[in-house]
Protein backbone atom coordinates (compact mmCIF):
# COMPACT_ATOMS: atom_id res chain seq x y z
CA UNK A 1 0.00 0.00 0.00
CA UNK A 2 2.95 2.30 0.69
CA UNK A 3 4.42 1.59 -2.37
CA UNK A 4 1.46 2.34 -4.58
CA UNK A 5 1.06 5.19 -2.31
CA UNK A 6 4.41 6.41 -2.78
CA UNK A 7 4.45 5.76 -7.22
CA UNK A 8 0.86 8.18 -7.18
CA UNK A 9 3.05 11.69 -7.49
CA UNK A 10 5.19 10.21 -10.19
CA UNK A 11 2.70 8.38 -12.24
CA UNK A 12 0.69 11.98 -12.12
CA UNK A 13 3.78 13.19 -13.53
CA UNK A 14 3.79 10.68 -16.65
CA UNK A 15 1.97 12.90 -19.31
CA UNK A 16 4.34 15.66 -18.79
CA UNK A 17 7.22 13.47 -19.13
CA UNK A 18 6.06 11.62 -22.60
CA UNK A 19 4.76 15.13 -23.78
CA UNK A 20 8.66 16.39 -22.90
CA UNK A 21 7.48 19.43 -20.96
CA UNK A 22 10.60 21.12 -20.17
CA UNK A 23 9.01 23.46 -17.26
CA UNK A 24 8.04 20.70 -15.59
CA UNK A 25 10.55 18.20 -16.01
CA UNK A 26 13.83 20.52 -15.32
CA UNK A 27 13.02 20.91 -11.69
CA UNK A 28 13.00 17.12 -11.37
CA UNK A 29 17.34 17.09 -11.76
CA UNK A 30 17.68 18.63 -8.31
CA UNK A 31 16.92 16.01 -6.38
CA UNK A 32 16.14 12.13 -6.10
CA UNK A 33 13.65 10.46 -6.52
CA UNK A 34 12.92 6.54 -6.51
CA UNK A 35 9.21 6.75 -7.53
CA UNK A 36 10.19 8.73 -10.60
CA UNK A 37 13.10 6.75 -11.14
CA UNK A 38 11.12 3.84 -11.10
CA UNK A 39 8.65 5.02 -13.63
CA UNK A 40 11.24 6.26 -15.94
CA UNK A 41 12.81 2.48 -15.97
CA UNK A 42 8.89 1.07 -16.48
CA UNK A 43 8.73 3.55 -19.67
CA UNK A 44 11.83 2.15 -21.09
CA UNK A 45 11.55 -1.59 -20.27
CA UNK A 46 7.65 -1.36 -22.26
CA UNK A 47 8.27 1.29 -24.95
CA UNK A 48 11.66 0.03 -26.00
CA UNK A 49 10.55 -3.58 -25.40
CA UNK A 50 7.01 -3.17 -27.26
CA UNK A 51 9.50 -2.19 -30.34
CA UNK A 52 12.30 -5.06 -30.06
CA UNK A 53 9.25 -7.21 -30.02
CA UNK A 54 8.18 -5.95 -33.25
CA UNK A 55 12.09 -5.71 -34.68
CA UNK A 56 12.12 -9.69 -33.89
CA UNK A 57 8.81 -11.31 -34.66
CA UNK A 58 9.63 -11.23 -38.21
CA UNK A 59 12.05 -13.84 -37.70
CA UNK A 60 9.82 -16.27 -34.81
CA UNK A 61 8.42 -15.61 -31.48
CA UNK A 62 11.35 -16.68 -30.10
CA UNK A 63 13.07 -13.65 -31.43
CA UNK A 64 10.77 -10.94 -30.42
CA UNK A 65 11.46 -12.50 -26.58
CA UNK A 66 15.15 -11.66 -27.03
CA UNK A 67 14.96 -8.49 -28.81
CA UNK A 68 12.13 -7.50 -26.69
CA UNK A 69 14.88 -7.68 -24.05
CA UNK A 70 18.04 -6.69 -25.44
CA UNK A 71 16.63 -3.26 -26.83
CA UNK A 72 15.89 -1.64 -23.31
CA UNK A 73 18.93 -3.47 -21.88
CA UNK A 74 21.18 -1.28 -24.13
CA UNK A 75 19.32 1.67 -23.22
CA UNK A 76 20.36 0.72 -19.49
CA UNK A 77 23.43 0.30 -20.61
CA UNK A 78 24.38 2.96 -22.49
CA UNK A 79 22.54 5.33 -19.91
CA UNK A 80 25.08 4.44 -17.32
CA UNK A 81 27.98 4.20 -19.19
CA UNK A 82 27.50 7.85 -20.87
CA UNK A 83 26.62 8.99 -16.90
CA UNK A 84 29.78 8.26 -15.55
CA UNK A 85 31.81 9.67 -18.79
CA UNK A 86 29.88 12.64 -19.06
CA UNK A 87 29.63 13.64 -15.88
CA UNK A 88 33.54 14.30 -16.01
CA UNK A 89 33.37 15.48 -19.69
CA UNK A 90 30.32 18.58 -19.16
CA UNK A 91 32.51 20.68 -16.29
CA UNK A 92 35.12 20.75 -18.68
CA UNK A 93 32.87 21.93 -21.70
CA UNK A 94 31.69 24.76 -19.41
CA UNK A 95 28.35 23.06 -17.87
CA UNK A 96 28.49 23.19 -14.32
CA UNK A 97 26.25 19.90 -14.04
CA UNK A 98 26.61 17.52 -11.08
CA UNK A 99 26.52 13.28 -11.96
CA UNK A 100 23.10 13.22 -10.22
CA UNK A 101 22.14 16.16 -12.99
CA UNK A 102 24.13 14.25 -15.90
CA UNK A 103 22.44 10.79 -14.67
CA UNK A 104 18.88 12.05 -14.97
CA UNK A 105 19.40 14.25 -17.80
CA UNK A 106 20.53 11.24 -20.14
CA UNK A 107 18.10 9.25 -18.39
CA UNK A 108 14.82 11.60 -19.08
CA UNK A 109 16.18 11.88 -23.42
CA UNK A 110 16.22 7.91 -23.42
CA UNK A 111 13.09 7.47 -21.67
CA UNK A 112 11.10 10.06 -23.91
CA UNK A 113 12.91 8.21 -26.86
CA UNK A 114 11.65 4.63 -25.85
CA UNK A 115 8.01 6.49 -25.13
CA UNK A 116 8.13 6.98 -29.11
CA UNK A 117 9.62 3.80 -30.29
CA UNK A 118 6.66 2.41 -28.24
CA UNK A 119 4.26 4.41 -30.01
CA UNK A 120 5.93 3.54 -33.43
CA UNK A 121 5.82 -0.17 -32.41
CA UNK A 122 2.01 -1.03 -33.76
CA UNK A 123 3.42 0.95 -36.81
CA UNK A 124 5.91 -1.77 -37.06
CA UNK A 125 4.14 -4.39 -36.17
CA UNK A 126 1.44 -3.38 -39.04
CA UNK A 127 4.60 -3.29 -41.18
CA UNK A 128 6.12 -6.67 -39.91
CA UNK A 129 2.22 -7.97 -40.68
CA UNK A 130 2.45 -7.30 -44.14
CA UNK A 131 6.27 -8.00 -44.89
CA UNK A 132 7.02 -11.31 -46.31
CA UNK A 133 8.09 -14.26 -43.81
CA UNK A 134 11.31 -15.29 -43.47
CA UNK A 135 10.57 -18.65 -44.75
CA UNK A 136 8.52 -17.40 -48.03
CA UNK A 137 10.18 -18.61 -50.94
CA UNK A 138 11.64 -16.52 -53.73
CA UNK A 139 13.33 -13.50 -53.52
CA UNK A 140 10.85 -11.81 -51.32
CA UNK A 141 12.02 -12.72 -47.73
CA UNK A 142 15.49 -10.70 -48.98
CA UNK A 143 13.51 -7.98 -49.96
CA UNK A 144 11.39 -8.03 -46.73
CA UNK A 145 14.18 -8.54 -44.80
CA UNK A 146 15.91 -4.87 -46.40
CA UNK A 147 12.80 -3.59 -45.73
CA UNK A 148 12.31 -3.83 -42.29
CA UNK A 149 15.98 -2.87 -41.69
CA UNK A 150 15.37 0.72 -43.27
CA UNK A 151 12.15 1.02 -41.82
CA UNK A 152 13.28 -0.11 -37.92
CA UNK A 153 16.43 2.19 -38.76
CA UNK A 154 14.25 5.19 -39.71
CA UNK A 155 11.76 4.93 -37.03
CA UNK A 156 14.97 4.75 -34.27
CA UNK A 157 16.40 8.13 -35.95
CA UNK A 158 13.05 9.61 -35.57
CA UNK A 159 13.02 8.87 -32.21
CA UNK A 160 16.29 10.21 -31.65
CA UNK A 161 16.27 13.44 -33.48
CA UNK A 162 12.97 14.26 -31.31
CA UNK A 163 14.68 13.09 -27.92
CA UNK A 164 17.68 14.60 -28.61
CA UNK A 165 16.15 17.61 -29.21
CA UNK A 166 14.71 18.06 -26.48
CA UNK A 167 17.95 17.03 -24.42
CA UNK A 168 19.23 20.46 -26.26
CA UNK A 169 17.04 22.48 -24.77
CA UNK A 170 17.12 21.44 -21.31
CA UNK A 171 21.00 21.28 -21.77
CA UNK A 172 20.62 24.92 -22.83
CA UNK A 173 18.09 25.71 -19.78
CA UNK A 174 20.47 24.02 -17.25
CA UNK A 175 23.79 26.04 -18.67
CA UNK A 176 22.22 29.55 -19.55
CA UNK A 177 24.39 29.16 -22.21
CA UNK A 178 23.75 27.69 -26.12
CA UNK A 179 27.00 27.30 -27.07
CA UNK A 180 27.61 25.37 -23.98
CA UNK A 181 24.68 23.53 -24.85
CA UNK A 182 25.82 22.54 -28.31
CA UNK A 183 29.16 21.25 -27.25
CA UNK A 184 28.14 18.95 -24.40
CA UNK A 185 25.39 17.81 -26.60
CA UNK A 186 27.79 17.16 -29.60
CA UNK A 187 30.36 15.21 -26.81
CA UNK A 188 27.56 13.57 -25.25
CA UNK A 189 26.49 12.11 -28.45
CA UNK A 190 30.00 11.05 -29.44
CA UNK A 191 29.86 8.37 -26.26
CA UNK A 192 26.02 7.30 -27.04
CA UNK A 193 27.31 6.68 -30.93
CA UNK A 194 30.89 5.07 -29.29
CA UNK A 195 28.96 2.76 -26.27
CA UNK A 196 25.46 2.41 -28.23
CA UNK A 197 26.80 1.35 -31.04
CA UNK A 198 29.13 -1.21 -29.99
CA UNK A 199 26.37 -2.75 -27.50
CA UNK A 200 23.99 -3.19 -30.35
CA UNK A 201 26.96 -4.89 -31.92
CA UNK A 202 27.55 -7.31 -28.93
CA UNK A 203 24.13 -7.82 -28.65
CA UNK A 204 22.35 -8.13 -32.50
CA UNK A 205 19.03 -6.30 -31.18
CA UNK A 206 17.51 -6.18 -34.66
CA UNK A 207 16.02 -8.85 -37.00
CA UNK A 208 18.80 -10.67 -37.35
CA UNK A 209 20.86 -12.44 -40.10
CA UNK A 210 18.12 -15.09 -41.86
CA UNK A 211 20.43 -17.75 -42.67
CA UNK A 212 21.27 -17.31 -38.76
CA UNK A 213 19.63 -19.62 -36.24
CA UNK A 214 17.96 -17.45 -33.53
CA UNK A 215 20.12 -16.94 -30.52
CA UNK A 216 20.28 -14.65 -27.77
CA UNK A 217 24.03 -13.98 -27.71
CA UNK A 218 25.99 -15.56 -30.62
CA UNK A 219 28.97 -17.67 -29.77
CA UNK A 220 30.99 -14.61 -31.22
CA UNK A 221 29.34 -11.72 -29.86
CA UNK A 222 32.27 -10.30 -28.67
CA UNK A 223 35.00 -10.84 -31.29
CA UNK A 224 35.59 -7.90 -33.31
CA UNK A 225 33.47 -4.40 -32.85
CA UNK A 226 31.09 -2.74 -34.54
CA UNK A 227 33.86 -0.16 -36.64
CA UNK A 228 36.06 -3.05 -38.55
CA UNK A 229 32.30 -4.04 -39.60
CA UNK A 230 31.82 -1.13 -40.89
CA UNK A 231 35.04 -0.22 -42.28
CA UNK A 232 34.82 -3.95 -44.03
CA UNK A 233 31.92 -3.11 -45.31
CA UNK A 234 32.75 0.23 -46.57
CA UNK A 235 35.77 -1.46 -48.30
CA UNK A 236 33.81 -4.05 -49.93
CA UNK A 237 31.25 -1.03 -51.55
CA UNK A 238 34.37 0.22 -52.66
CA UNK A 239 35.16 -2.72 -54.50
CA UNK A 240 38.81 -3.71 -55.34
Amino acid sequence: MNSTVAFAPALRELPALLRGELEATTPWLDRWQRARLGVHVVVILAGAGLFGAAIGCWRAPLAAFYTALKLPLIIMLTTLGNALLNAMLAPLLGANLSPRQTLLTILLSFTLASAILGSLSPLLFFVVWNTPPLAAPGAGAGAGYSFLLVAQTAMIALAGVVANLRLMQMLQRLSGSRAVARRVMLAWLAGNLLLGSQLAWNLRPFVGSPGLPVEFLRANAFQGNFFEALLRSMRELAGP
